[in-house]
């Protein structure tokens, strides 16, 4: 079955899911543009530091709500970055850890 009768379409960098019942999750991006390769945001974990559109609510949760850079695929280069960023930070974290014990 060809991927297009799915829904999806795409390469390495990007892809779409026509057919999630959440697509298109966010407005503001076109849909030729619109890429569903980072569906749930890898950058949550990197709070502040993400490169994203976001704010805290009131009781300190993250909303990425109004967030469009995961889902443009142009920004796949970028995407790809900030998680090698967060790689090093899990790893320093736990190179600390290990330190302490």
């Amino acid at each position: 079955m060809k991927e297009k009768d799915q829904g999806l379409e795409g390469d390495s960098t990007y892809f779409k899911n026509r057919k999630c019942k959440y697509y298109p999750c966010h407005k503001g991006v076109s849909d030729e543009d619109f890429s569903c390769m980072f569906c749930y945001c890898p950058l949550y974990a990197l709070g502040e530091k993400c490169g994203g559109n976001y704010r805290y609510l009131e009781n300190g949760i993250k909303d990425c709500s109004g967030c469009l850079v995961p889902h443009k695929k142009q920004n796949y280069e970028f995407m790809i970055h900030k998680a090698a960023e967060l790689v090093s930070k899990v790893q320093d974290e736990h190179l600390a850890q290990m330190e302490k014990e």
